[in-house]
């Protein structure tokens, strides 16, 4: 095939279920000149084999198999091997609208010296096979993207989201192989802090479907990798002041996946205790969360997935 305009990096790992789905998305985008670059790191399921007869159907689609070495490593490994000048990333359970591509590659046209950009998300059911099984969506703020946007509730939110130019990632030194939770956060931070400019898309792209089992869903050890990465660039009143911002986060993440109502109450009691003016900033977002978090241990599980997603 010719030279790719946009490289899209899939690492995959144990997602038998889901990938095929995602792919699908991926192939089925307005914009054409992309390659697909799959790194399987090293699933013990049926993935590799679902994977192989997708690869050989379509010349875009470039399929590596290795030993595990973790999403970070992965996703470094896919860019070496990427061609081209906008790298887009997609995890193996999401979903991406058809003109995901082709709106950030207009984006990046028209600014040039724009190192990466990101759009709003829609949450989806873990089973949902579009975009219109959307329950909520994610808001992105106007400007370029701070510092401690990313920091606190994060409006890019999941690597699925970004896409960024291959010579900024490459001067930026890719993903940190030492983090396996908060390394999306870490990688985007680490952009800012260098100067680079991100901003974003005012429109739905990207499907994120909530899997209960998938490591997205740890959230203790998300909240242990954020408090990592935040400590690296913040101290004093405004570490506790986004502290408590991302319990607040992790709380609405936690009923929106149908997780335990009781971790979900656990993480607001600790936002307040944290920082109660920065968990209760924004009305809407603060007092209800909080609402919910208290709402939540009488629902039963699949009513707090239908109320809270």
């Amino acid at each position: 095939m010719s030279q790719p305009s946009v490289s899209v990096v899939l690492p995959v790992y144990n997602a038998a279920q889901t990938v095929a789905q995602t792919i699908a998305s991926v192939l089925a985008q307005s914009f054409t000149a992309f390659e697909l670059v799959i790194v399987d790191d090293g699933s013990t399921d049926d993935t590799l084999a679902r994977l192989m007869p997708l690869a050989e159907a379509d010349a875009r689609i470039h399929l590596v198999s290795r030993g595990s070495g973790g999403v970070s490593s992965a996703r470094n490994l896919g860019v070496e091997l990427a061609r081209g000048g906008l790298i887009a990333f997609i995890d193996a359970d999401d979903l991406w609208a058809a003109d995901k591509l082709a709106a950030h590659v207009v984006r990046h046209a028209r600014d040039m010296r724009l190192a990466a950009s990101y759009a709003r998300i829609g949450f989806l059911p873990q089973h949902a096979t579009s975009l219109d099984a959307c329950r909520t969506l994610s808001s992105v703020g106007e400007g370029s993207l701070r510092l401690l946007d990313v920091l606190g509730e994060n409006p890019v939110c999941t690597m699925s989201n970004l896409v960024v130019r291959r010579d900024v990632y490459l001067a930026a030194g890719g993903f940190d192989t030492g983090l396996s939770h908060a390394e999306d956060q870490e990688f985007v931070a680490r952009l800012l802090s260098r100067g680079s400019r991100i901003e974003a898309i005012d429109a739905v792209l990207v499907g994120y479907r909530f899997s209960p089992d998938g490591l997205s869903m740890d959230f203790d050890r998300m909240k242990a990798g954020w408090q990592l990465l935040a400590r690296r660039h913040l101290e004093g009143p405004a570490l506790t002041g986004l502290e408590a911002l991302y319990l607040r986060y992790l709380a609405r993440r936690t009923l929106r996946s149908g997780g335990s109502p009781f971790k979900a109450l656990s993480y607001a009691f600790e936002g307040l205790r944290t920082d109660a003016r920065a968990f209760l900033a924004e009305p809407r977002r603060g007092f209800g969360t909080l609402a919910g978090a208290l709402a939540a241990p009488i629902l039963p599980r699949a009513m707090r997935r239908h109320v809270f997603a």
